[in-house]
């Protein structure tokens, strides 16, 4: 078996903001060589896809700064220190949409960006919604929105569903879909 681990030589922290930190690694690569790695620490967060009774998936309109436009996503939101992720699911759904579940089912978790972030996104199934009124943080401003399932493939196509957790949620909503099971 190939030897492929990195043994860390020196690690340095040169930003720490309230959302993430960037590292700067010093690595001994297996052949013995060294090299830089840029890694973004982030403290995890969650997604959550809620399916109404009228079988629409509930998504946001927000501005992303980092892509300079507008997209559409399913809720979702950064974990606080020591918070359980499925409270985490339970806030940003209500939160983001005014939507309460009755239940979070928990469907997989996954790294987003592997290759320089160690964020750890959990995927959540929002059962028996609600509807109330959404409270969105003070510096986020979101549009609700309710699409079918063949809006949401449109939408993918189009480029308006760009970000992974979502076109994972519609294609995962789609093969649910498929197979004849709910949400």
């Amino acid at each position: 078996m190939i030897r492929l681990e990195e043994k860390t030589i020196k690690s340095e922290t040169i930003f720490e903001g309230r959302v993430v930190r960037l590292q700067i690694d010093q690595v001994e690569l297996p052949n013995g060589e060294t090299s830089t790695r840029e890694i973004v620490k982030h403290p995890g967060a969650v997604s959550v896809m809620a399916v109404t009774n009228e079988n629409k998936l509930v998504l946001v309109r927000q501005f992303r700064k980092p892509l300079e436009k507008t997209i559409l996503e399913i809720p979702a939101g950064k974990l606080e220190s020591g918070e359980d992720p499925i409270d985490c699911a339970f806030r940003e759904l209500e939160e983001e949409t005014g939507y309460r579940a009755a239940e979070m089912q928990h469907v997989y978790s996954f790294y987003t960006s592997p290759g320089f972030a160690d964020e750890y996104l959990h995927l959540y199934l929002a059962k028996g919604l609600t509807k109330g009124k959404n409270q969105p943080d003070q510096d986020e401003f979101v549009e609700l929105v309710e699409l079918t399932l063949e809006e949401c493939l449109d939408k993918i196509a189009e480029g308006d569903i760009c970000d992974a957790k979502t076109v994972a949620a519609v294609l995962l909503w789609q093969n649910r879909t498929l197979r004849g099971r709910s949400g």
